[in-house]
């Protein structure tokens, strides 16, 4: 075993900073004010990136789930998702916060998942009384973004790193809609270490307190089998060919990127984070890292068919 195989092996990724449980605790309160819980995901990973205190803490609420960088996530999968979601009784969007695609579907779908509500109100001789809205999410899914993009102004301070938005926000966004940010929270622990590292890949997490060679290497395993083609069109390559398995992928990498130390000795640090990153931002194609449970026979070497 290299040694690059053996610090995979040890590395665990274990994170809940104290800011998080006062979060939570400011949530279960202000849980009390809203009529509907917006909840952003990562279309790449809508199942990893559900915070469960979140489901838990808004399952009487109404809700929307919104499929956040949709563009970057496999377009079959997204239509997967969102079947999956609706059959639990959750209103679902796929939208780009940065671009704006799906924005405005959002308001019709508001009246929608609150239309017993408004009929409630409307009984009751309350008239114009706005929606309030709790939007909710896991650190880095585009909260802020979304936000700025809904409203059509900055009025949240954004960010691309976990950890921006640290209190909450109210935002009046129109007559009949006001929003309530809140700061991205994750739970105490993970109980499956694939949703670690699935939160790792997407950027949730700090990557200071990460081991990028094992993050790397945990995607190459994951690329491989269900989409070869992204790292033989990204990097030049033809995997068959190649010796070493995910080590020797990541040592073509390092050397079609030319990332070396001295002696022309593969950088396997500087090749590992030029994937995540190539990942990240959609160089390496369309790419969701996971399905529903009953759907994952369906992704293979090809992709989501």
């Amino acid at each position: 075993m290299s040694v690059i195989e053996e610090d995979r092996k040890k590395s665990v990724i274990n994170w809940y900073p104290g800011h998080m449980t006062k979060a939570r605790r400011m949530m279960q309160e202000d849980m009390k004010l809203i009529d509907l819980l917006i909840e952003l995901v990562d279309a790449r990973v809508p199942l990893s990136s559900r915070n469960p205190d979140i489901d838990e803490l808004g399952k009487n609420k109404a809700r929307i789930l919104l499929l956040n960088k949709a563009d970057l996530a496999d377009q079959t999968a997204n239509r997967i998702w969102k079947a999956y979601f609706q059959e639990r009784g959750l209103f679902v969007l796929e939208i780009n916060a940065k671009t704006g695609a799906g924005i405005r579907e959002i308001q019709p779908l508001v009246q929608q998942a609150c239309r017993e509500k408004l009929e409630r109100d409307r009984k009751r001789g309350i008239v114009n009384r706005p929606v309030r809205a709790m939007v909710a999410g896991i650190p880095n899914v585009g909260k802020s973004t979304f936000i700025n993009s809904f409203a059509g102004k900055s009025c949240t301070k954004t960010g691309n790193r976990p950890g921006v938005t640290k209190g909450k926000q109210w935002i009046r966004l129109n007559k009949s809609l006001e929003l309530l940010d809140t700061p991205g929270i994750l739970w105490p622990k993970f109980q499956d270490r694939d949703v670690g590292l699935r939160l790792a890949f997407i950027g949730s997490m700090n990557d200071e307190i990460l081991v990028i060679r094992e993050m790397a290497l945990e995607l190459l395993d994951f690329l491989i089998q269900s989409y070869p083609r992204s790292l033989e069109e990204r990097y030049g390559m033809k995997l068959a060919e190649i010796k070493g398995g995910t080590v020797g992928i990541l040592e073509e990498i390092a050397r079609v990127r030319k990332c070396y130390l001295k002696g022309e000795e593969p950088d396997y640090d500087r090749a590992a984070s030029l994937l995540i990153e190539d990942f990240r931002n959609g160089r390496l194609g369309r790419i969701t890292l996971e399905l529903p449970e009953t759907d994952r026979k369906t992704q293979n070497g090809d992709g989501v068919e």
